[in-house]
């Protein structure tokens, strides 16, 4: 009789989809992973003791990563940038970054199961670490992490361990219905 069942119906998961339909997944996926990080660190920001996000600030001259590579691409291709079209450009590098990485984690969970260990959180970790920790600072980004309060990077870590484990959670639902 278990034999007759879908491999759904008998708790496994399909990740034998066309790869095509993984893309649209991870992008699905990273999207609301995205949206979450921003609503865990926004509120992580705003609590935050305030000598420290005064220290952040000052370290960051008030520009955001995402900003600084939007000045970045400006300039390889010569264009000023006004204020808001710097704000425009950093919010669609930002949700890029995040949906690409959704891509990424599908793709790798769908060629091992050992990606998807532990809810996405070693992924979110390792995002956090490659991204803020190492890439920012490498490309000029961001200054080096020493520069930064604690809180900066406990900021960052949570941002991007609820990010990892949004991004499991949303394909493993998805997982049941494509």
């Amino acid at each position: 009789m278990l034999a007759l069942l879908s491999p759904l119906q008998q708790g496994q998961v399909m990740r034998d989809n066309h790869i095509g339909v993984e893309i649209i997944k991870g992008a699905v996926a990273g999207a609301v992973a995205t949206w979450t990080m921003s609503q865990v660190t926004t509120w992580m920001y705003e609590h935050e003791d305030r000598q420290a996000r005064e220290r952040e600030d000052r370290v960051r001259a008030g520009v955001l990563p995402s900003e600084r590579a939007a000045e970045k691409v400006a300039a390889l291709v010569n264009v000023q940038l006004s204020k808001q079209d710097r704000a425009r450009i950093a919010q669609g590098i930002h949700w890029a970054t995040g949906i690409s990485t959704g891509i990424a984690y599908a793709l790798l969970r769908r060629q091992s199961r050992g990606v998807s260990a532990a809810k996405g959180l070693p992924f979110g970790a390792g995002f956090f670490l490659v991204l803020d920790e190492v890439l920012n600072p490498l490309l000029g980004l961001t200054p080096g992490p020493r520069a930064y309060p604690w809180q900066a990077h406990a900021r960052g870590l949570a941002g991007h361990l609820a990010f990892g484990m949004t991004t499991e959670l949303v394909l493993e639902g998805l997982d049941r219905v494509a």
